[in-house]
């Protein structure tokens, strides 16, 4: 089979069935850093052979390897002979490679700058607009009746964001968990997943796998801050804080986003069907997936990301 031929079918699974079954599943709720290690394997996994397709495909007659290809390619672009045997599909394929590549990565490069310009923007504003909290280091407090919580990440510092409303609604305890809760997401990092997935549906709007597949990690990472906010507080607390905050809050299709949104945060328990499924998991207290079965995952993740690589740099080492 050529190179070209499996590649396009490991695209194929990789865009419609596989995202479709892993977005159904269970188990993800019970480990939910395996599960965002597994969609980012997809994702990463389904770009490489989208475009390794593409370019295996038109470089065909350019050599007998990719890496033979793409070192003939540039003679070509200088003004050399075309290769005999050239079809026109061929340089469609190599065309189409070489846009969609710099597509996607001039899209990420351009969602991380302005999240990071938005980012700076909302921070201004919130320090202009809020007052700190002595008792809740890196809190700021905003005058607004609406329970708001959420977390502005920062390189060297973060600011979790809080509501006057939300401090009026939430014990202690309640409040306690929140705090925890939007922590977890400035110490793992979880913007920075959640702008890759941004940037993967903004350039391929056209395709419902990528929005599915944002859809699914915004939950993971909700999930994953929980499981740290249950190191602070109760299961309890935890579920009553999320219960309240959801029950209070507006309706997000009655809203515009907001600068968090923007910035890759979402509000604490903003989303009435997630912190349904978020409550319903803290409910039912099922025990995470044992270590072998999570293990087992993310060797398939890694292996996963391999196939492509393996396939695009063996007939050259060959």
């Amino acid at each position: 089979m050529p190179t070209w031929l499996a590649l396009a079918a490991l695209a194929l699974v990789l865009a419609w069935p596989v995202p479709i079954l892993l977005s159904r599943a269970q188990w993800p709720s019970h480990a939910p850093g395996t599960a965002l290690v597994v969609w980012q394997a997809i994702a990463l996994t389904g770009g490489l052979s989208m475009i390794g397709a593409l370019l295996t495909y038109g470089l065909e007659p350019f050599g007998t390897s990719l890496v033979d290809g793409l070192v003939a390619l540039p003679a070509v672009l200088a003004g050399a002979p075309l290769p005999a045997g050239v079809a026109f599909g061929q340089m469609f394929a190599l065309s189409g490679a070489i846009l969609l590549g710099i597509h996607l990565l001039l899209n990420l490069a351009t969602t991380f700058v302005r999240a990071e310009r938005s980012r700076r923007r909302h921070l201004q504003l919130v320090s202009l607009l809020s007052d700190p909290m002595p008792e809740q280091p890196n809190a700021r407090l905003i005058d607004s009746e609406a329970p708001v919580a959420y977390c502005l990440p920062g390189t060297t510092r973060s600011v979790t964001v809080l509501s006057a409303g939300l401090t009026a609604l939430l014990d202690r305890e309640q409040l306690r968990a929140v705090v925890a809760h939007e922590t977890a997401h400035a110490t793992q990092r979880h913007h920075i997943v959640l702008l890759a997935f941004r940037a993967w549906r903004g350039s391929l709007p056209w395709f419902p796998i990528a929005t599915r597949a944002l859809d699914a990690v915004a939950i993971l990472v909700e999930m994953l801050a929980d499981d740290q906010a249950l190191r602070a507080v109760s299961r309890e607390t935890l579920v009553r804080s999320i219960a309240l905050v959801a029950s209070a809050s507006v309706p997000v299709a009655d809203t515009e986003p907001g600068p968090a949104a923007a910035d890759g945060n979402n509000s604490f328990a903003d989303d009435s069907p997630a912190a349904s499924r978020r409550i319903a998991r803290l409910i039912d207290g099922r025990p995470a997936l044992a270590w072998p079965t999570r293990l087992a995952a993310i060797a398939g993740g890694f292996a996963l990301v391999a196939v492509p690589t393996v396939l695009l740099l063996l007939p050259a080492v060959g």
